[in-house]
């Protein structure tokens, strides 16, 4: 779950708006100082107004196969202060407008990232006109063949799903903010696994997709008689149905990441650094056979990173 970090900016950049655009500085003590190298006491006595900016929030959108996510930035660009977040299921929605989202200021520009399809879209596209004052244009991700650094290699660049784009960028800029550029194994672990390979140069050479833990499950019990148990633990050597279920589909996300590193490594002659994300991402911790590094708000990451490409 992000964390909300602590607010060190008071007033217009966490989101009240100041009664007028101009301030008096005339009591500032190191104004006045200033002042008297340039003119003596008389005009460090004067009001001096200066401008206020108003702040450049940015709203970041994740809409998943099961839930959505927001967040709420003061800036749109890495580094920002986060200012809210939160979370709902998609059948949930319809709840922003009055909830969660109530309570903000209005958001200057906004991206988001949907794997949901067209109609969640445009479910958040309504509560978004609902809020008075959110006078700005809802900008979606559509992958292309490069952007913020990372090259797109899938045959079909459009058909990528905006979230493993999204990810891949916010990992590429995750990793080089640690350290020198080196290949990445990027993981997703919800509703559905996705397992993406970047060479040194950030170049997407292509990826797997597989059945997240719950539709792993789904499929046995609906496709096989007698497999309705409890949801079990990962353990070496499973002795009951339910054991051997969950450590069956742990184990085979596992193997397919240790499959890639294996190929990318051949591939590139290096290490690669790998970093998962992703509702079940925790899961996976205690069963990874290679170093990785678990990023929770990596989609987030990534949306920073390309609007700052966007509104330079």
């Amino acid at each position: 779950m992000l964390k909300r970090t602590r607010d060190n900016v008071k007033g217009n950049r966490c989101g009240a708006r100041p009664d007028t655009s101009y301030v008096s500085i005339f009591d500032n003590l190191h104004f006045i100082r200033a002042l008297h190298r340039f003119g003596g006491q008389k005009r460090a006595t004067s009001k001096v107004k200066l401008r206020i900016i108003p702040p450049m929030t940015f709203l970041a959108i994740d809409i998943g196969n099961t839930r959505l996510k927001w967040a709420m930035y003061d800036a749109p660009h890495p580094g920002a202060a986060l200012m809210a977040h939160g979370a709902e299921f998609l059948e949930h929605i319809e709840r922003l407008a009055e909830g969660p989202w109530s309570k903000l200021p209005a958001p200057t520009r906004m991206l988001g990232c949907v794997v949901a399809g067209e109609t969640a879209r445009r479910r958040v596209h309504d509560q978004m006109e609902l809020m008075v004052g959110w006078d700005l244009e809802p900008k979606w991700v559509v992958p292309s063949t490069q952007e913020a650094g990372v090259t797109n290699g899938y045959e079909m660049p459009l058909r990528l799903g905006a979230d493993r784009w999204v990810a891949m960028i916010g990992a590429r800029h995750h990793i080089l903010q640690r350290g020198p550029e080196r290949p990445l194994i990027v993981v997703m672990v919800g509703t559905a696994v996705t397992v993406d390979a970047l060479d040194t140069h950030g170049n997407f050479l292509g990826g797997l997709i597989l059945p997240g833990h719950g539709i792993m499950l789904r499929a046995l019990e609906s496709g096989t008689a007698g497999l309705h148990v409890p949801t079990g633990s990962v353990t070496p050597f499973p002795k009951n149905t339910s054991d051997a279920l969950t450590s069956g589909g742990t184990y085979a996300i596992a193997g397919a990441v240790e499959r890639m590193y294996q190929h990318l490594y051949l591939h590139c002659s290096m290490e690669p650094a790998c970093v998962m994300a992703g509702g079940a991402g925790w899961k996976m911790v205690p069963s990874m056979t290679r170093p990785f590094e678990l990023v929770d708000n990596l989609i987030f990451e990534g949306l920073l990173v390309m609007a700052k490409e966007r509104w330079k």
